[in-house]
């Protein structure tokens, strides 16, 4: 069953993120740290980038939405993960896992999995072959690059959502966001958004600053993804190559604002 949004929603929700000014605890990874605080910051969110699990319970109690991001594993890391999600779940916030490299070691979809079944995640954000690996053992990923395409993917993102009662997000030329019955398909972005690392990544933790703000995780959810794809559009046109698109890319959600939203979304 496919549904929709419009621009008016998706405007309403980036509103609401920039009112709120939520607090996202991102436990990611070391490529990505500069390039995902710098994006929530211009979003209107406030990021915090906490590791250590001593302090995990303290921050997840002040904190909005917690995202988990597995692209630098480590058995502390990993406990750290654990202790964080679990006390997320009791708090009743958003958590976003993103399986990074999903399927390309058996270390890292083991580790999703022990997050899923202890955690509760209310999103998961892949590209199409990380979701498809956390379902199919012989789906494997290049890297942290993905295999097949978003489309490709759909079928095991439905079959996971049921599965999790997680709101599944499938990054790629086409994004889609299912809840299991409901999909949503977003047409936005540019072909240079995958050159820039870290765009994926930075699209897990603005899933969780608009679910922190928004009690609709499915819609909340598609309006992220419409405002990144906008984003990345509008700075690619302005950009000579990846280096450039990353600093316009930040200065675009800083400024992204209902009329470019209406102009250019693709929903």
């Amino acid at each position: 069953m496919n549904t929709t949004i419009n621009a008016k929603l998706i405007s309403d929700h980036l509103q609401q993120l920039r009112s709120t000014a939520p607090l996202v605890h991102n436990i990611t990874n070391y490529v990505v740290m500069n390039t995902t605080a710098n994006a929530l910051l211009s979003i209107g969110a406030s990021p915090v980038m906490a590791h250590a699990v001593e302090e995990m319970e303290n921050m997840v109690a002040i904190a909005g939405a917690l995202v988990i991001n597995i692209g630098t594993l480590n058995t502390p890391w990993v406990e750290g993960m654990l202790t964080a999600g679990k006390a997320a779940h009791k708090k009743g916030i958003p958590i976003v896992l993103d399986p990074v490299g999903a399927g390309a070691t058996q270390y890292r979809t083991e580790t999703c999995w022990k997050i899923i079944n202890q955690c509760k995640p209310t999103i998961i954000r892949g590209n199409s072959s990380e979701i498809m690996a956390l379902l199919h053992a012989d789906i494997q990923t290049k890297g942290v690059d993905s295999t097949t395409t978003s489309e490709d993917a759909l079928g095991a993102a439905q079959q996971l959502a049921k599965e999790t009662h997680a709101v599944i997000v499938i990054s790629g030329a086409t994004d889609y966001i299912t809840d299991g019955v409901h999909t949503i398909t977003i047409k936005n972005g540019h072909e240079l958004m995958p050159k820039v690392t870290g765009l994926g990544c930075t699209a897990s933790a603005i899933c969780g600053a608009f679910a922190a703000s928004n009690n609709n995780v499915l819609n909340a959810c598609a309006a992220a993804m419409a405002v990144m794809g906008i984003a990345g559009e509008v700075a690619a046109q302005k950009s000579n190559g990846p280096g450039s698109l990353q600093m316009n890319f930040l200065d675009t959600l800083y400024l992204l604002d209902t009329v470019t939203i209406n102009k250019h979304y693709k929903v």
